[in-house]
C-alpha cells in the first residue's frame, strides 16, 4: 500500500521565521533538508505590513498578496534564491526592516510535488494554458501583473464555475469569466475573458497546485460552531494550513508548524489583511490532519470552508513507519 508520494515533505516546502537586519540578510532554512525556492510568501509578524509574494521565474518583481497593486519590481528584494533558502538585500524595507519579526512560506517547484508557476499573456477573451503537472490542478491562484487586480482563485471543492479572491474576504460567488466554466486537466486550465486572469496583452502569473497524497491536501468541510470543532484528515502532519470559510466577510487564515511549536495552534495572519500575528486558539496540529478549535470564522455552523494544506511529515511513510503527533 502506497501511504505517501513524498517521504521528506521539507524537500518542497519549508517555512522559515528570521529578524530582519536593514542589511544583506541570508535566510536559510532550519529544517533537516535544503531546499532552493522558488516561490517565497513573506509576512512581517510585528507590525501592520503587507503579505509580499515573488518567485524565480519572475524574479527580483514581488506583488503585494492582500491589495490589488500590479507588481512591482525592485532588485533589492532578493539578491538570490539560494540553494537552502534565499537572500534579502537592505533596500527590501518591508521585508528586512531591522529588529523585525518575519515568517518566509517557501514552496520549491517540481511536478514530484504537484507545483507548477506559470508565467502567460492573456487574450481577453478565451483561451487554454499549459502547465506541466501532469496532473489535473486541485488549487490555483491567478493573478495580473502588468497591472491591478484580484487574486483569483480556483479551488476543486469549488469549481470552475466558482471564483474566490485571496486578497478580499468576500463570499464565493459564480463567475463564469474566470474559469470559462471548464474544469481544468492533466495539462491545461482555461480562462475566460476575465480582467483578473486574461487581461488582453497583459503579463499574468499562474501558481498552480496538484493534491499529492501524504504532502499536500485541498478539500472543505462544514463548520459545527464549536470550540470541539470539526477534525479534517489530511494524510499527514501539517506544516502549512490556510483556511477560507465560502461565507462572506471572512478572512484567509494563515498558520503553521514553525510560529506554533505545540497545540493549540494560536498563531494566525489573515491572507487578504496587513495585521501582525493575531493570538487565539484557532487549531490542533495532529499527526494525520487537523481540527478546529475555533467557534467562529473558520467554523461557523453551516458554513462550508475551504482548506490548504501541506505537510511536515506523512502520517505513514513509504517504509510503512507512522509519524508522531506534536
Amino acid at each position: 500500500m502506497a501511504y505517501t508520494a513524498i517521504d521528506n515533505p521539507e524537500l518542497y516546502f519549508q517555512t522559515v521565521l528570521y529578524t530582519g537586519t536593514g542589511s544583506s540578510n541570508a535566510v536559510t532554512f532550519d529544517g533537516d533538508e535544503d531546499m532552493a525556492p522558488d516561490m517565497v510568501w513573506l509576512k512581517n509578524r510585528n507590525s501592520t505590513q503587507n503579505h509580499f509574494l515573488t518567485n524565480s521565474v519572475t524574479a527580483n518583481e514581488f506583488i503585494i498578496v492582500n491589495l490589488s497593486n500590479a507588481a512591482d519590481t525592485n532588485a533589492g528584494y532578493t539578491q538570490t534564491y539560494d540553494s537552502d533558502g534565499f537572500t534579502l538585500q537592505s533596500s527590501a524595507i518591508a521585508m528586512n526592516t531591522d529588529t523585525n519579526t518575519y515568517v518566509a512560506w517557501c514552496w520549491k517547484e517540481s511536478a514530484t510535488s504537484g507545483f507548477d508557476i506559470v508565467s502567460y499573456t492573456g487574450n481577453g477573451t478565451t483561451q487554454d494554458i499549459s502547465h506541466s503537472l501532469s496532473a489535473k490542478p486541485d488549487f490555483m491562484i491567478l493573478r495580473l501583473r502588468s497591472g491591478s487586480g484580484g487574486w483569483l482563485v480556483y479551488h476543486s471543492s469549488l469549481g470552475a464555475t466558482k471564483a474566490i479572491y485571496l486578497n478580499e474576504t468576500g463570499a464565493v460567488g459564480t463567475n463564469s469569466s474566470g474559469f470559462n466554466d471548464t474544469e481544468p486537466t492533466s495539462s491545461v486550465f482555461s480562462l475566460g475573458n476575465g480582467a483578473y486572469a486574461n487581461t488582453s496583452d497583459g503579463t499574468q502569473i499562474a501558481y498552480c497546485f496538484a493534491e499529492k497524497q501524504g504532502y499536500s491536501k485541498f478539500g472543505s468541510y462544514t463548520g459545527n460552531g464549536d470550540d470541539d470543532g470539526t477534525f479534517c484528515f489530511t494524510g499527514f502532519r501539517p506544516a502549512r494550513v490556510m483556511l477560507k470559510s465560502t461565507a462572506a466577510a471572512t478572512n484567509w487564515q494563515i498558520m503553521d508548524n514553525k510560529r506554533n511549536t505545540f497545540n493549540p495552534v494560536d498563531l494566525n495572519l489573515k491572507a487578504d489583511a496587513n495585521a501582525a500575528d493575531e493570538d487565539f486558539d484557532i487549531i490542533d496540529m495532529l499527526s494525520n490532519g487537523f481540527k478546529l478549535r475555533y467557534s467562529s470564522d473558520a467554523n461557523v455552523s453551516g458554513n462550508t470552508i475551504i482548506y490548504m494544506a501541506f505537510a511536515e511529515a506523512p502520517f505513514v511513510n513509504s517504509n510503512g513507519v507512522p509519524c508522531n503527533a506534536r
